[in-house]
């Protein structure tokens, strides 16, 4: 069990740490190359020593794999890849004997297209009783079926190319915003909620601990289904302010929570995956009265490095907007709601080769700095794995070492268009999803501990030198630094429940914060290099006598002002305040 008690002026996950879990690529049990249940349970032992609260799981259901299993074909079973429902049974008996929560990914906007609900609804035709469980659409007016630009508007799929596809034998297309694979549920239609209503029951009535609830905020779109304005250089319309955080979508959550959560005992674990949201509307998400979700990911610090072309138009990142931006979002939900607090995840590349620096010599030390800065915000924080260790995006030389449907999309529609092939896969490089889904590095040999087998993507060949076993070793590794990150967590209430005030706003490498708990008398200061230099700052009246409570450096020096803060140093003091 975790060595703290929830504090009682908060609900139990502002006190918790949540560690995701992919499980292709976590730990392969079976030498298949791919991770699966088998392989966490034997590594639950990793996640007790880091002492996280919660394991989230992404997709384990049967799946075609189009999109890595975000296109399910079934919600009431464990795809044979990653194993069996009696070893999901068993996963989730060891991990609540260890005291830890495990909530999996809903992912109910879009279906696989070989889900039966879809090929009912395909196959039945436009007159079929399924039919309005998806959204299908005639070409448009006074066009032919297949006709160029006869797709019912002319939104862009997320993941390149437009969001119609025709389906021939009945002359009609149907909206995916994602892969033509992934067709999206038609919210408007009551059995389609009530539907997935019961099938949260099942699972919860199975034993687990809530949801991360994937683009739950697309699930309301505008049913005039209006144009896009088109972005320069694209030929496709932007459809996002008609499917992103549509009409009704605080309507459905209402309902889904009166109608699968209310009534049950308290400890489920509400998350939405929210793109695009605004600190406006999570607010209203997140506010507790209002009984939808408990927390949002929302993506505002994720898109300040990507230039007027999209995602994959990488453009540098200035600590000055990233401070702004979290500073925004820490204020917003201050009084209401709550914040998810993440650098990356299955869909995002490695924080340290991202936001920090992955060369030998700054590698441990700026991984450690992101984590300071980001577990002394006020939210809920998420590690994703080998985040812990301080894992970095992978060498992808060439379009054949990726392997994740947008990235090869992109490529394809790009290059199709002229673009030079090295500017596209210096995007896809810095960007692509492959950097956080190449296996998790367990130790030092040919595929890291992974498999005995060969690995579904090519493990990192820097894991010689970065993996679990090596950091178990080493009480000043990244891995040490974590569990140490959590422990203080657990004890310091300032952390969860103090207030949050940015100092220096603009300073270009310098982040500092303060929060502060005045029911416990106590104010932390953070203080954080975000550079390869030294750095000597000035310190707010009053600190050169507090507590250092954990720093990134050897021997921490005392705090005095001036005070020279070596490279990507971070360090968080303590002192008394008047109550």
């Amino acid at each position: 069990m975790p060595a703290y008690e929830a504090d009682p002026t908060g609900p139990w996950w502002s006190d918790a740490v949540v560690y995701q879990i992919y499980p292709r690529s976590f730990a392969d049990s079976d030498a298949d190359g791919i991770g699966d249940v088998r392989g966490i349970i034997e590594r639950l032992d990793h996640l007790t020593m880091l002492g996280v609260d919660v394991l989230w799981l992404s997709p384990i259901y049967p799946s075609p794999q189009d999109d890595n299993g975000y296109d399910i074909s079934d919600y009431q079973a464990v795809d044979p890849l990653f194993g069996t429902l009696a070893d999901f049974d068993l996963l989730l008996e060891r991990v609540h004997e260890r005291g830890v929560k495990l909530i999996i990914d809903l992912v109910v906007n879009h279906t696989s297209d070989e889900h039966p609900w879809f090929t009912a609804s395909r196959d039945g035709g436009p007159e079929g009783p399924w039919r309005d469980w998806y959204i299908w659409r005639p070409p448009r007016e006074g066009m032919r079926p297949g006709e160029p630009g006869a797709e019912p508007n002319n939104w862009e799929s997320w993941f390149s190319g437009p969001a119609w596809t025709l389906d021939e034998a009945g002359g009609q297309y149907y909206l995916h915003t994602f892969s033509p694979k992934q067709p999206d549920l038609n919210w408007e239609n009551p059995a389609v909620r009530q539907a997935v209503h019961r099938m949260m029951h099942w699972w919860l009535d199975r034993g687990v601990d809530g949801f991360r609830m994937d683009v739950i905020n697309l699930i309301s779109k505008d049913p005039a289904l209006p144009d896009g304005t088109v972005r320069e250089g694209s030929r496709y319309g932007d459809g996002k302010p008609y499917f992103v955080g549509g009409p009704r979508l605080h309507e459905y959550l209402a309902e889904m929570h009166r109608e699968v959560f209310a009534g049950r005992p308290r400890g489920l674990l509400t998350v939405g995956e929210t793109p695009g949201v605004t600190v406006e509307e999570a607010r209203l998400l997140t506010d507790p009265a209002r009984r939808e979700l408990d927390m949002v990911f929302q993506f505002d610090h994720m898109s300040l490095d990507e230039g007027p072309g999209g995602k994959f138009d990488v453009w540098p990142l200035r600590l000055t907007e990233l401070k702004a931006t979290l500073g925004r979002w820490q204020t917003g939900l201050g009084e209401k709601g709550w914040n998810s607090l993440y650098w990356n995840n299955h869909d995002q590349p490695r924080a340290v080769s991202r936001f920090g620096d992955d060369s030998p010599p700054h590698r441990d030390r700026s991984a450690k700095l992101l984590a300071t800065v980001l577990h002394l915000h006020r939210g809920t924080p998420y590690i994703y794995q080998g985040e812990e260790l301080g894992m970095a995006n992978a060498p992808l030389a060439t379009i054949e070492d990726f392997r994740d449907i947008e990235s090869l999309r992109h490529h394809r529609d790009r290059t199709a268009r002229g673009h030079r092939e090295e500017d596209v896969l210096r995007g896809l490089r810095h960007r692509g999803r492959d950097n956080a889904r190449t296996p998790m590095q367990w130790d030092a040999t040919e595929h890291a501990g992974f498999t005995t087998g060969t690995p579904w993507l090519p493990v990192n060949p820097d894991h010689t030198t970065v993996n679990a076993e090596a950091q178990l070793a080493d009480p000043y590794s990244v891995f040490h630094f974590y569990r140490r990150l959590i422990a203080l967590r657990h004890t310091e209430p300032a952390i969860v429940h103090g207030d949050f005030h940015l100092l220096h706003p603009g300073h270009e490498q310098l982040y500092a914060f303060t929060r502060r708990h005045p029911a416990t008398g106590t104010e932390l200061l953070v203080l954080a290099n975000v550079g390869g230099s030294a750095l000597t700052v000035g310190l707010p009246g009053g600190w050169e006598h507090s507590e250092t409570l954990i720093a990134n450096v050897p021997a921490v020096p005392p705090l005095t002002t001036p005070y020279t803060l070596q490279p990507w140093e971070a360090r968080v003091q303590r002192r008394a305040v008047p109550l």
